[in-house]
Formats: C-alpha cells, sequence, structure tokens
C-alpha cells in the first residue's frame, strides 16, 4: 500500500459526485478549521466561467487530490476524468487520498486505487476525519476537544 507523505496540502482538489456534496461540505469545514487550503467546485467554479477549464486550472494548481468513494462518484463521468488525469502526472503521486463514504465498486473508476491507503468515512465520520488529518501528520482539534474534557 502507498503511503501519502506527512507534508500538509498547498491546496488539495476534491474530486466528487454532486449526489454526495452534503458529505463534501461537512469535509469542507474540517479543512477550513485545519488551515487546509481546498479547490471545491461548489464554492470555486462562478456562474459564467468556463468550468471545465476551471476545473483543469485547478488540477494543474493543487498539489494533492482527494477522492470521495460512493456508488455516484463510480459513476461520475467527471469524477473519472478527474482521476485519470491525476494518475497519468507525477506531481500527483504520492498524494492521492482515496475516501470511502460509501460501499461501491471503485474498481470501476480506476483498478489503481485498491493500491491507495483508503480513509474510511462509511461508519463514522469523527473517526474518518481523525484518519485523513494523520495523513498530514495533524491531529482533530475537536477529537483532542472531547479527550480532555473526558479526563
Amino acid at each position: 500500500m502507498r503511503r501519502s507523505r506527512l507534508r500538509r496540502p498547498k491546496e488539495l482538489f476534491l474530486s466528487h459526485a454532486h449526489a454526495d456534496r452534503r458529505f463534501v461540505n461537512r469535509l469542507v469545514a474540517v479543512l477550513r478549521r485545519h488551515g487546509i487550503p481546498y479547490w471545491y467546485s461548489k464554492t470555486h467554479l462562478i456562474g459564467a466561467q468556463q468550468w471545465h477549464d476551471e476545473i483543469g486550472r485547478a488540477l494543474d494548481r493543487c498539489d494533492w487530490f482527494l477522492i470521495v468513494l460512493s456508488p455516484k462518484a463510480t459513476k461520475s463521468e467527471w469524477v473519472k476524468r478527474e482521476l485519470v488525469y491525476v494518475l497519468n502526472g507525477k506531481r500527483y503521486r504520492g498524494k492521492i487520498l482515496p475516501v470511502l463514504l460509501k460501499p461501491c465498486n471503485y474498481n470501476r473508476l480506476s483498478w489503481t486505487l485498491s493500491e491507495y491507503q483508503m480513509v474510511d468515512f462509511r461508519t463514522n465520520f469523527q473517526k474518518g476525519t481523525t484518519r485523513l488529518l494523520k495523513a498530514w501528520g495533524l491531529e482533530d482539534s475537536r477529537a483532542g476537544a472531547r479527550s480532555k474534557l473526558a479526563q
């Protein structure tokens, strides 16, 4: 299994299916709270822009790639395009984070995804958040506050 480097992203690209945006909105709140810059189509695409060009520019600029995996994502043409672009470039090597939101056949997107350490959010958002932040050597600020209260 590939392990990601413990470097914070300069900018994280969030690849997801539109149907999973409620989850992604929660994830964005965590990223904001921890000062992790991100590119998210919902907040970064503006009305009259050529959105496919903007996505391409964001992929060229970002240094980490997070892909939200779900049944809808495995059927999304754009999620697949984004992933294929990232897999074909050297810049993202060791900086791809597959996030498993729901059980799905993610091999439909790429057979190579099984080589990456999955961050599992299927049963518990907070535990998934803790695991995700550990990929960058960070601790979840809310988890730390809860453990201090328990002492």
